[in-house]
């Protein structure tokens, strides 16, 4: 039996993760597979009960456990504690400490949401991409780092820092990935200002050699922002280290219409994986029944299938998402500004995805 560690989190984590819970325990089910789950705290609710965004108590949990499942952290309610206590230390302390460092976060347009996109139709449609974060180097976790008064002024300092061990394995990731897709890659860099670029450039280059069937292009960051909104579909792989992949990843959700659609895998060397909806925790939604729990369900179909192994319920999963927008269910977020079309709450979303899965031959 496979053991599932759920962090609901805050905001509209806890809403979004029980009925992801649901969907993905009904389609194991339906495939032979058991599941058990745990439930811990993580983010604000661990703050407010346990004085810390993570317990070590959690990371021991999550290690006897197949996946985790997170819901999403922080909220202005923390937003004045000190660096160290805020919640969305837990969620990069846990990335680190599980030696999580890749993080995969596809973008695809569904046939049925083509209009929710702000682009037009015919740029937006048949959108399939991939993006390949680092994400456990670069600027978010390199020292020296902190604030100080230098003559009397303040002064603050992040150090942007990887060394070629940490380039060559996302980018096995990427082109290991792309090998499974359509075969190109696009590294994103800055390297006519950043020594660190000139150095992932020359890695993915090294790297590149091994895998002569997959094509390498290298972009510069600033003009890869602008064509994932001209030319989206000029990508397949994209892979880049922390803080460009946490923009670019964003960037790529918004084209697709909603971030309430896109699900993410944070993926490492030992088998263990993490899933997250891209979307954060949206306080001023939570607790009223609106929030769209898509975003978390098709997290369960990464989970299937990198961290079970089963490809079968990852299908089942992504097939059931797909008929309940092709039959035209929408939660507010799918609905553009001004469009007159009945929309679904959260629960009522996730109810349907799981009727559509158990209606299934």
């Amino acid at each position: 039996m496979d053991r599932i560690l759920l962090l609901p989190g805050d905001g509209i984590g806890p809403e979004v993760t029980i009925e992801a819970q649901r969907v993905l325990e009904a389609a194991a089910s339906r495939r032979g597979r058991k599941l058990e789950f745990a439930e811990e705290l993580i983010g604000g609710a661990s703050l407010d009960a346990r004085g810390t965004p993570l317990a070590d108590s959690v990371l021991d949990e999550a290690r006897r456990c197949k996946a985790v499942l997170l819901g999403a952290v922080g909220g202005p309610k923390w937003d004045a504690a000190p660096v160290d206590r805020r919640p969305e230390k837990g969620l990069l302390r846990i990335r680190k400490e599980l030696g999580l460092f890749a993080n995969l976060r596809p973008a695809t347009v569904f046939p049925a949401l083509v209009a929710a996109s702000t682009l037009r139709p015919e740029v937006v449609e048949g959108i399939d991409l991939l993006v390949v974060r680092e994400l456990t180097g670069g600027l978010y976790f390199g020292e020296p780092r902190g604030r100080s008064v230098v003559d009397g002024r303040r002064r603050a300092v992040n150090t942007l820092v990887y060394d070629e061990d940490e380039i060559v394995r996302i980018t096995r990731v990427a082109f290991d990935a792309a090998r499974l897709r359509r075969k190109h890659v696009t590294h994103v860099h800055k390297q006519n200002v950043l020594e660190v670029s000139q150095l992932w450039v020359e890695v993915v280059d090294e790297v590149a050699k091994g895998y002569p069937d997959v094509t390498l292009v290298h972009q510069l960051v600033d003009s890869c922002a602008m064509l994932l909104v001209r030319e989206p579909r000029r990508f397949d792989v994209l892979v880049t280290e922390n803080l460009f992949g946490d923009i670019l990843s964003d960037e790529a959700a918004m084209i697709t219409g909603s971030m309430g659609m896109l699900p993410s895998a944070s993926l490492g060397e030992g088998g263990l994986g993490l899933y997250e909806p891209v979307h954060g925790s949206a306080p001023d939604i939570a607790g009223r029944d609106v929030a769209n729990p898509l975003a978390a369900i098709l997290s369960t179909a990464m989970l299937a299938e990198h961290s079970l192994g089963a490809p079968d319920v990852a299908g089942d999963i992504r097939a059931a998402v797909t008929a309940v927008l092709d039959a035209g269910h929408r939660t507010r977020d799918l609905v553009l500004e001004g469009e007159s079309r009945p929309t679904v709450g959260c629960r009522e979303m996730g109810a349907l995805v799981l009727r559509s899965l158990e209606g299934r031959g």
